[in-house]
């Protein structure tokens, strides 16, 4: 989702779907199955809660790619999130970048600017915030309008819809999603025409991560600057 510009996770469709629906009945027997086998996307939406929100933590490897307003951008490096609203991406390209939420206040910084940012939390408009969907703690289908499915490579999904409450800025939401429930991309569209994409790998959940992990310290001599990052 390169929004660190504050404008800023093949088998048969019927066979895995069928496979998704009967697991989803085996965990959850219910009125409610008979709706999951007649709506796959509800299936496969059920699996990724069901994959997620039970973890305390999480660590994985990423991709990051931006394209939009002639600009092209690829990054790389590790995320990683805990419960409740923790989160931190190291980059290692470009090395030396950091964009971390503590709880309290988002933080940016890449060695060598001459300042960091920092913004709470709760007033942060960056892609990467509200990815609830890797802190374990969402709803998919009460997140999306409109959700759908189809099969991409590998024998995955296009898990996807718009996002509700950011009508204004996002058109599209989708998330690559195994059968299993494992998110493996995100894509974001904006109403702009924007394209951010993120690609996971090396999945750990319930990661140790240590307390000390998501604490800022500014470097000496770098003055902290409250407000936007820098584009």
């Amino acid at each position: 989702m390169n929004r660190f510009l504050i404008r800023g996770g093949q088998l048969l469709l019927a066979a895995a779907l069928c496979a998704v629906s009967l697991n989803a009945q085996k965990h959850s027997p219910s009125a409610k199955d008979s709706a999951t086998v007649q709506d796959p996307a509800h299936a496969l939406a059920q699996k990724v809660d069901r994959h997620y929100n039970p973890q305390h933590s999480l660590k994985a490897g990423f991709v990051e790619s931006y394209e939009g307003l002639g600009i092209r951008r690829t990054e790389s490096g590790t995320v990683m999130l805990v419960k409740p609203g923790r989160m931190r991406w190291d980059y290692t390209q470009p090395a030396g970048k950091l964009f971390l939420i503590d709880g309290e206040f988002a933080w940016f910084y890449t060695k060598g600017d001459p300042q960091v940012q920092r913004i709470p939390a709760k007033k942060l408009d960056d892609l990467r915030s509200p990815l609830r969907f890797l802190l374990g703690h969402t709803a998919i289908e009460k997140e999306f309008n409109n959700l759908t499915i189809h099969p991409v490579a590998n024998g995955e999904f296009a898990l996807g819809g718009q996002p509700k409450g950011q009508e204004e800025r996002v058109r599209r939401i989708t998330l690559t999603v195994t059968a299993e429930g494992v998110i493996h991309g995100i894509e974001i569209e904006e109403v702009d025409g924007a394209l951010t994409r993120f690609a996971f790998t090396n999945e750990e959940p319930d990661a140790r991560v240590p307390a000390l992990t998501f604490r800022f310290t500014p470097p000496p001599g770098v003055p902290v600057v409250d407000g936007l990052p820098p584009v």
